[in-house]
């Protein structure tokens, strides 16, 4: 029997994987798996951002980035890092350095076929054998949406984000 959870949080991730021991952890996207056994977790990144949209609004937030990589064919057949592992990994960094517990957790992962990408957590699930943590691809919105009139998933606007409107010259 599977279960599924919503995972958004690093602590939301750390709780789920914490009731979860010894289980083999799995990366997937699109159905299919996305980093096979053998990959490592590189590094562990608490990331502060100070932003502003193109309608001058300013914020701020945290991010949790784990940055995974594919390992080679003998580590492979040693199989997927398990839960405890994982957590290990993360328990270490986060003892030295400010991770946020409240912060968006993202994986960024890449190989020598497709660029790096920091990826979004879809959902995270549980089973007998295994725990899936499900990933979907990043993406881009007018983040000044309101004002330039527009809701979130529209385009931009000539008088906000996009540019300004080209006056074409004649030469006749």
């Amino acid at each position: 029997m599977t279960h599924t959870s919503a995972v958004h949080t690093t602590d939301d991730l750390h709780r789920a994987l914490t009731a979860q021991a010894q289980l083999p952890l799995q990366f997937w996207l699109d159905g299919q798996v996305l980093i096979g056994p053998g990959y490592h977790v590189t590094e562990v990144k608490a990331v502060s951002t100070e932003a502003m949209d193109c309608g001058g609004q300013a914020a701020a937030w945290f991010e949790t980035v784990i940055q995974l990589m594919d390992g080679n064919a003998e580590e492979a057949r040693t199989g997927f890092m398990t839960t405890d592992k994982f957590l290990g990994i993360y328990d270490r960094v986060a003892a030295h350095i400010p991770v946020h517990g409240e912060a968006e957790v993202r994986f960024e992962y890449g190989n020598a076929h497709s660029p790096a990408l920091l990826y979004h957590v879809s959902h995270l699930e549980t089973g007998p054998e295994r725990v899936a943590i499900h990933l979907r691809t990043p993406g881009v919105q007018c983040k000044a949406g309101d004002a330039c009139g527009l809701p979130a998933t529209a385009g931009p606007q000539a008088d906000c984000c996009a540019p300004a409107p080209v006056e074409l010259i004649s030469l006749g």
